[in-house]
């Protein structure tokens, strides 16, 4: 589980006040309207405030999606040389090694470190979907499902600009999937469920509702990512990582990715699923995920983006835009905020031309970027 910096946010738990019970007085029995049943879908309520049926509508979306959560268990081989912070010219000193009594120090010795995540099945031949940081650098996968079969998984392939990653298992009985959704849909106040694994505890709900969406990840200090997230107040804990969360349909609308651990704890983040389907189908198909860059940083400026630095011969450089340019549109869509220019840059992909106006001296520009694959830039 990845944890961002702390934040700090007051909470308020456990009071009781008239707020939270209303009496109905003056009538022949007292009634009690709990805010949690006014909080109900109006489906859920019968005549008289009184909730129909034993179920809830979260135990029909876990019923529908939750047979296809998975944990993941991870083995990692860990090689160490044993110094124990000596420097490594001290240790090939055999007179040193000698009278400090370290026989064989620096010779390479090996350790298994085991990990834990969670994953959703989203295709019948066996792929899930789990994040990348779950699965980097193991030497052993583990898949066990809901019915406590355990299945060796490969790493068909990992994303960690998106901490994105699709695992494959082999099975000779019918896989359970989850239905996706649209995250484009969800909105701030839909309900939110998340399903994992958290602290070893298979098979945890928790619930909570959307808080926000389209949270960029470079706001909350995280640099190497490429992600618009959405935000959650549903409990996501160390060992959630990779878990749906659901919408009240039981839909995935998103891949469980961090939380903010601290005095901010209670603010979760979750991969966009239409984001993550994307990558996925990119992984199976290719092994890699494409991203496309155009070599340049950016500024927040009011009128729109200003270019703060350019990297010398990238397509930006090319196609003529200087240090200074305020960049005002990309694709023909208004540019307020980096996220919007690097949202257009992925949405143009690579080698594909994208128009770009931007003002320098007052006077308006058109530029034609063509956006190239981020690892050919990384080589340079």
């Amino acid at each position: 589980m990845i944890h961002l910096a702390q934040l700090r946010i007051a909470t308020i738990m456990g009071v009781r006040s008239k707020g939270l019970f209303l009496q109905i007085a003056k009538l022949p029995t007292q009634l009690f309207i709990s805010a949690a049943l006014l909080a109900m879908p109006a489906p859920a309520l019968a005549q008289g405030g009184l909730p129909l049926g034993r179920t809830s509508f979260v135990a029909d979306a876990v019923r529908r999606a939750g047979p296809a959560v998975v944990r993941i268990d991870t083995e990692r081989t860990v090689v160490s040389t044993g110094s124990g912070g000596v420097p490594q010219m001290l240790l090939m000193d055999p007179l040193f090694r000698q009278f400090f009594g370290v026989p064989g120090a620096g010779i390479p010795s090996q350790r298994t470190e085991r990990g834990q995540g969670t994953g959703v099945i989203f295709q019948p031949e066996g792929l899930i979907l789990t994040n990348a940081h779950v699965v980097d650098g193991s030497s052993r996968v583990t898949v066990v499902l809901v019915d406590g079969r355990s299945l060796e998984g490969s790493v068909v392939g990992s994303d960690p600009i998106t901490d994105l990653a699709v695992v494959r298992v082999s099975s000779n009985y019918p896989l359970p999937v989850a239905p996706l959704g649209n995250s484009d849909g969800v909105q701030v106040g839909d309900w939110a469920i998340a399903v994992g694994n958290p602290f070893g505890l298979d098979n945890t709900v928790t619930l909570g509702i959307i808080s926000s969406t389209n949270r960029n990840a470079s706001k909350l200090g995280i640099t190497d990512k490429r992600l618009d997230l959405i935000q959650t107040d549903a409990a996501i804990n160390p060992g959630n990582s990779g878990g749906p969360l659901l919408n009240a349909e039981g839909q995935v609308v998103g891949i469980n990715a961090m939380v903010r651990s601290g005095p901010g704890a209670g603010l979760g983040f979750a991969i966009p699923i239409n984001r993550a389907r994307n990558i996925a189908d990119q992984l199976v198909k290719n092994g890699r995920a494409s991203h496309a860059m155009v070599g340049l940083v950016l500024q927040t400026d009011p009128r729109g983006v200003r270019v703060a630095s350019l990297m010398p011969g990238g397509p930006a450089a090319r196609a003529g835009l200087q240090i200074g340019d305020l960049i005002t549109k990309a694709s023909g869509k208004q540019i307020k905020d980096p996220a919007q220019f690097l949202k257009a840059v992925e949405a143009n992909g690579v080698g594909q031309s994208l128009d770009v106006m931007a003002m320098r001296e007052g006077k308006m520009f058109n530029h034609s970027l063509v956006p190239v694959e981020m690892s050919e830039i990384n080589k340079r």
